[in-house]
């Protein structure tokens, strides 16, 4: 990939949505549970597609009601990563957790809580929330570098993942670049599956938004912590370009990511 990252994605400017017909991955609705993915069937490097069934992405999985449980059951979870601070997480997560190896990466502790986010709506604009998330996703790869580290070494040992934050768009977004550009899966294609989320948590948006309005937090001030952008993706991606000059620079050396190994484990043999 000769041409950067952060400009490749420049030039994709359309949204994947389902009246395209152009979704990736494989969404697996559940009860309790948004936004969750396989990754599987997404075209990587030498044509070779991304396994079925071993990469999953997901909002919060902790409310997952039992059905929901035995269905997750089924997928044969090695791990489930966790990206969210302590902060976000409910005491009536306990069932979900006793039934898997829930592995806990906080990413943005500290900024990310009701607690901390409540006086940026209530006293912001839509302009001061689109910067937080500027900024946040610049974080990304250079203050949580341990998180997303960790979390790519449990891909490294062939892990069948589940990984995700409380909506499974912005933490596991990041993560999901990471995963994909490691397969070589093409720009547009992770871009696609960045900007599925909005599709995706449609009814988990319309059911943040009425809990805020009374809290006085318009619905054009919370948007940009609610929805994806291109521009927040491209964001990390510039600053993984003025630091480290690639992606593939980024992952093998601040990472540490044996990225052939990767390949082997999540990408289908070569056909014949």
């Amino acid at each position: 990939m000769t041409e950067p990252f952060a400009s490749l994605l420049s030039d994709v400017v359309a949204p994947a949505t389902a009246s395209q017909g152009t979704l990736t991955g494989t969404a697996l609705p559940l009860e309790n549970i948004h936004n969750l993915r396989d990754l599987g069937g997404l075209q990587g490097r030498d044509g070779r597609r991304v396994r079925a069934g071993r990469l999953f992405r997901s909002a919060n999985p902790g409310m997952a009601s039992q059905a929901d449980i035995e269905r997750l059951q089924t997928l044969g979870l090695d791990r489930v990563i966790d990206f969210r601070a302590p902060q976000e997480k409910s005491a009536e997560e306990g069932g979900f957790a006793g039934t898997f190896d829930w592995l806990a990466l906080p990413v943005l502790e500290g900024s990310i809580s009701l607690q901390e986010l409540l006086p940026r709506l209530q006293g912001g604009t839509r302009r001061d929330m689109d910067d937080f998330m500027l900024q946040a996703y610049r974080d990304f790869p250079v203050r949580y570098q341990a998180a997303f580290a960790a979390f790519m070494k449990e891909a490294e040992a062939g892990r069948t993942l589940l990984y995700h934050c409380s909506t499974g768009k912005d933490r596991t977004g990041f993560a999901t670049l990471l995963l994909l550009s490691a397969l070589e899966v093409p720009a547009e294609v992770i871009l696609a599956n960045y900007l599925e989320s909005n599709h995706w948590n449609q009814r988990l948006i319309q059911g943040l938004l009425a809990r805020l309005a009374p809290l006085g937090i318009a619905a054009e001030v919370a948007m940009p912590l609610l929805e994806v952008r291109a521009g927040y993706l491209q964001a990390s991606l510039q600053t993984i370009e003025q630091e480290w000059g690639s992606t593939a620079d980024f992952l093998r050396k601040a990472l540490a990511v044996d990225v052939e190994r990767l390949r082997d484990n999540y990408l289908e043999d070569v056909a014949g």
